[in-house]
């Protein structure tokens, strides 16, 4: 037993030394943590009190007034200016502006900015230096909206060289107007331009210029629009001329988009197109069948409507016409004419029967005859068109002076022949449709196709 309590009292020993160790050593370490972040701080801190002390005496911001332009009452101060278009967000016909975020740099020398320095090395500040100091007015012509990017700070940037130069960078998302010509939509190209203006200073304090020509304007190749092709971006610039402040340094950012046709040929052409035709298979129908061609042809035109109703909804109300409106409103013309050509032809079967019963009246004396049947024919049936009428053959025929547009005709019915008319009526199913077919129907079947034809042929050989 005693041997027990002298092995649990080791035991004990062994591990308070073992804990007092990693006591000691967490603590040390411990000690060095803090004494290495009380340094880094010290030192931090102390490099921050330093800069702001440097920084407010090298810019000497509080020693000049910077509300005044650079080297004020001498030449015009140069402003070089380069944009980096971000992305082009969106084009929009019905209100005529676009939307479009970039990045906006400008470059001058403020001598007052000055600052020695051993290493020639710039100072990178934020925007809240940006409102001690003179920054180039530039504003956007024709702009309805703008706002420079505040997430998750004010995304500007201003870089001061040890000789003055100044490089001011923003990040800006604009709205502005883009005058339209839809004359050609949808087959058209739209130029638009993002103007850039000094708004106080004219031409003789400030000169607006690219910096760069040609290359100060640089794209994301990553910019894409469902409904355009941006076919090219370029940089001009001129001078605006206002009667009551005098003339302006005016930089353009100019970029041509030609719109993708596949949307409207899929959507408004290729209906359009269908609708014309259907219209056309009323020319193949029974004249007789009133429902069926007439219902045919209200519900092309009733499409026809809403395919054109459908189209100018989206667009803006400009009061010339569009090459979309030319060829919607062609095929609505030629769906509306398909049902006038049934009219006239439902008009002139009504005259042709009213004269055919008029005729029957007058030649009713045929009666008498056993075993007979009277029959009008129009002008348009052969000698065997009338013999082919299983069974029946011809008795007596009314005299050609008697009847200069229709004959009557006086058939005689065996017994033997009634088996064989009802075998030839089938066979003769086709025959009599075309018979029944009026002779504008005939020609409508080529004319109509072939003048739409025609029509498409010029149409995209104009607009294309």
């Amino acid at each position: 037993m005693p041997y027990f309590t002298k092995l649990l009292l080791l035991i004990f020993c062994l591990v308070l030394l073992v804990e007092s160790r990693k006591h000691r050593r967490r603590r040390w370490t411990t000690h060095l943590d803090v004494q290495r972040a009380s340094h880094i701080f010290k030192k931090n801190r102390d490099l921050t009190k330093a800069w702001k002390g440097k920084t407010e005496q090298l810019l000497r911001v509080d020693e000049h007034d910077f509300t005044m332009r650079p080297a004020f009452g001498g030449p015009a101060i140069p402003v070089g200016v380069d944009v980096q278009v971000e992305s082009l967000d969106s084009i929009s016909e019905v209100d005529m502006d676009f939307t479009m975020t970039l990045y906006l740099r400008h470059y001058w020398k403020d001598e007052r900015l000055s600052f020695p320095s051993t290493n020639n090395k710039s100072m990178t500040f934020d925007g809240r230096l940006v409102k001690k100091i003179w920054v180039p007015d530039v504003f956007f012509v024709h702009s309805k909206r703008s706002f420079i990017h505040d997430t998750t700070t004010d995304n500007i940037m201003l870089r001061v060289f040890p000789d003055g130069h100044v490089l001011y960078s923003m990040r800006v998302t604009v709205t502005a107007m883009c005058n339209m010509d839809f004359s050609h939509f949808p087959l058209d190209s739209q130029t638009c331009s993002l103007e850039l203006e000094s708004y106080a200073y004219t031409d003789e304090d400030l000169m607006l210029y690219w910096k760069n020509g040609n290359e100060s304007l640089k794209t994301d190749e990553k910019i894409s629009l469902s409904q355009f092709l941006i076919q090219k971006f370029h940089t001009t610039s001129r001078l605006a001329f206002y009667s009551s402040t005098g003339w302006y340094n005016r930089l353009y950012i100019n970029f041509t988009l030609r719109r993708h046709i596949f949307f409207f040929l899929l959507q408004t052409y290729f209906p359009a197109t269908l609708m014309v035709m259907l219209s056309w298979v009323s020319f193949w129908i029974d004249r007789r069948a009133v429902p069926a061609r007439v219902s045919l042809g209200i519900t092309t035109v009733l499409t026809m409507s809403t395919i054109i109703t459908g189209v100018n909804a989206s667009m803006p109300r400009v009061s010339y016409i569009k090459a979309v409106d030319i060829y919607l409103w062609v095929s609505f013309v030629f769906v509306f004419l398909s049902v006038l050509e049934y009219a006239a032809v439902n008009y002139l079967t009504t005259v042709q029967e009213r004269k055919e019963r008029k005729l029957r009246e007058r030649f009713s004396c045929s009666c008498g005859i056993p075993h007979s049947k009277t029959m009008m024919l129009d002008g348009n049936y052969s000698e065997s068109d009338a013999n082919s009428l299983a069974g029946y053959t011809r008795n007596q025929m009314v005299p050609e002076e008697e009847k200069p547009e229709k004959m009557v005709v006086h058939l005689a019915m065996s017994n033997e022949s009634n088996s064989s008319r009802k075998r030839g009526l089938k066979g003769h199913v086709g025959l009599r449709i075309m018979q029944n077919t009026h002779a504008i129907d005939k020609y409508s079947r080529l004319i109509f196709p072939g003048t739409y034809i025609f029509f498409n042929l010029i149409y995209w050989s104009v607009f294309s």
